[in-house]
């Protein structure tokens, strides 16, 4: 671990140390780290240097809307490549979330979850993507694993 000292004047630090105090967070290095880690993904994400991602996509819909249920099923198996898992809440009568984890090539992540939140009827849609590096398993495995970037 590098260790590395920072300067903040101090009404920085006490709007840094109220932020620390309303997320948990243990100390000012733990804080440090996810917004570093934050703002590499984003940088990553807006270059393209994140070719690989994992992904969670969650929206809620009005199950009543006509086949919206049957077309968004439809949608998860023709990109079953993409689609790691699906769980559904029923909200109330009328509504459900869906989040779906998602991983695979970030272009095609994107593409993916812009063609679900635009469905008709989908509403409060958001994606959350991590980019990901992809690491070939040992032979035996056959099949590759995905680490975090940062």
């Amino acid at each position: 671990m590098e260790r590395f000292t920072i300067s903040l004047d101090e009404r920085l630090a006490r709007e840094f140390d109220e932020f620390i105090r309303v997320r948990g967070y243990q100390n000012r290095s733990e804080a440090i780290r996810d917004l570093l880690r934050r703002h590499l993904e984003e940088q990553r994400l807006r270059s393209g240097d994140a070719p690989f991602c994992t992904a969670s996509l969650s929206y809620i819909y009005n199950h009543h809307e006509r086949e919206l249920a049957e077309r968004l099923t439809h949608k998860q198996h023709a990109h079953h490549d993409l689609c790691v898992s699906t769980m559904h809440v029923h909200l109330d009568h009328e509504h459900c979330l869906e989040t779906v984890v998602l991983r695979g090539p970030t272009a095609a992540v994107r593409q993916f979850a812009e063609s679900v939140m635009a469905e008709r009827g989908v509403r409060h849609g958001s994606l959350n993507l991590v980019p990901v590096d992809l690491e070939a398993a040992d032979a035996a495995h056959q099949h590759f694993h995905t680490r975090p970037k940062t």
